[in-house]
């Protein structure tokens, strides 16, 4: 009869359950992978696989048993730092829809908004498009290869221990709030250019001629500036799109 131990059986398990829960934390927390269009079970079930078939690469873990004072705080680790993963993954796609959100606002389109069902909320039809625009190129990019790239690093970034307010302060996750802003400002700031541009010519037409109707053939101005501004500066938007991943990637990334 074939008999095993409770520490054989921690030995086995041990390296399979905490790198599940962390990815399984970070297929429910970053794009694409968190969509409602993916199932749950088959993202469980990526998760299960991703976690076996990184074995090889996480081998020297620490070994905790669930059964073990410590099993909580792992848990908790795992769960951090994989919700940290994703929202580092979400800070680059807000990065493009707050993009978005200023270009529709300097269009006169803030009004245009629309249910994501993606994300359950309202947003502007600018904004919703930007944001299918990073989706594409994190598609075309490998993202989602990037993404698993990322959860195996991590490990030897943060091994697996019951430390999870020491991960968090490596993370330093607060300091993504400032990049989401200033890299959303930064990919809008040509077409707010333009745009500002196109508004001070109308001002300056309506000073010079008070009887046209400035209100009339300013909206359809403005809109057109600012297709004609999307349309140019899109192919462009790569590079800032690819160094921002780059950028929230590198901090799971061992030093």
């Amino acid at each position: 009869m074939i008999t095993f131990t409770e520490a054989q059986l921690t030995e086995w398990l041990s390296p399979l359950i905490w790198p599940f829960l962390r990815t399984l934390a970070v297929f429910t927390s970053s794009p694409v992978f968190s969509s409602k269009v993916f199932p749950v079970r088959a993202r469980i079930a990526v998760a299960f696989f991703v976690a076996f078939a990184a074995q090889p690469s996480v081998e020297g873990q620490t070994v905790i048993s669930i059964n073990d004072a410590g099993a909580f705080g792992a848990v908790l680790q795992q769960v951090g730092v994989g919700l940290a993963i994703g929202f580092a993954i979400r800070v680059v796609f807000a990065a493009m829809e707050l993009a978005g959100e200023l270009v529709g606002f300097q269009m006169g389109l803030s009004f245009a908004s629309f249910f994501d069902p993606t994300m359950g909320g309202q947003t502007s039809a600018v904004a919703q498009f930007f944001g299918q625009m990073a989706t594409f190129m994190f598609i075309v990019m490998n993202g989602h290869l990037l993404v698993m790239m990322t959860i195996i690093t991590s490990f030897t970034a943060f091994p697996v221990d019951q430390n999870f307010l020491e991960a968090l302060k490596q993370i330093k996750i607060l300091n993504l709030g400032a990049e989401l802003f200033s890299s959303g400002l930064w990919m809008a700031l040509p077409m707010i250019g333009m745009l500002m541009f196109a508004n001070l010519a109308l001002g300056i037409v309506s000073r010079v001629a008070p009887q046209m109707n400035i209100y009339a053939i300013g909206f359809p101005i403005t809109l057109t500036v600012g297709l004609v501004g999307m349309a140019v500066t899109l192919p462009m938007l790569d590079q800032p799109f690819l160094a921002l991943m780059n950028h929230a990637i590198e901090i799971f990334s061992p030093k």
